[in-house]
């Protein structure tokens, strides 16, 4: 039992470093499922306050993910049409595959200040920059998530 629960939990870390950079797949909360699982095996007892933390990490992450793409398109003088059209695009990219994914945001960002502000090329495209490093940055922080579950995990299994 405790050798399929380690596998299991490797496998939905795994599945939540790949979905921190697809969106998806829960990312975050896959990845602390993975931990509360070992948790439950002979090769890992976490402190409750080590899984609450981590838990809450986590939902921060989660909301920060929505939030951050759209901070920097305001950051970079994104108007609102920007940032609906950041979302429209994120939305529309997931059915591109990754590229839609990385481009989604960044073209949606430029369509929505260009069709809706009738923004100069240069503000829109300042606009569009604005929403893809969000997008880095968000992608960033759940993949240091990830890593941080997956160094947890092997220092649990490799003791």
């Amino acid at each position: 039992m405790d050798i399929a629960l380690a596998i299991l939990s490797g496998l939905l870390i795994l599945t939540g470093i790949i979905g921190s950079i697809l969106p998806v797949l829960p990312g975050t909360p896959l990845c602390w499922v993975g931990l509360l699982l070992l948790h439950f095996s002979k090769y890992a007892d976490y402190t409750t306050t080590f899984l609450v933390v981590m838990a809450a990490v986590m939902v921060v992450i989660s909301v920060l993910d929505y939030l951050i793409p759209v901070w920097g398109t305001k950051r970079f003088g994104g108007s609102k049409a920007g940032v609906t059209g950041s979302t429209i695009g994120l939305i529309v990219g997931l059915f591109f595959g990754p590229v839609g994914i990385i481009l989604g945001p960044f073209v949606g960002a430029f369509l929505g200040e260009i069709l809706v502000n009738r923004t100069a090329f240069k503000g829109a495209m300042k606009s569009a920059t604005g929403s893809f490093i969000g997008f880095l940055l968000s992608t960033g922080l759940k993949l240091a998530y990830g890593g941080l579950t997956a160094y947890y995990f092997f220092k649990a299994i490799l003791v």
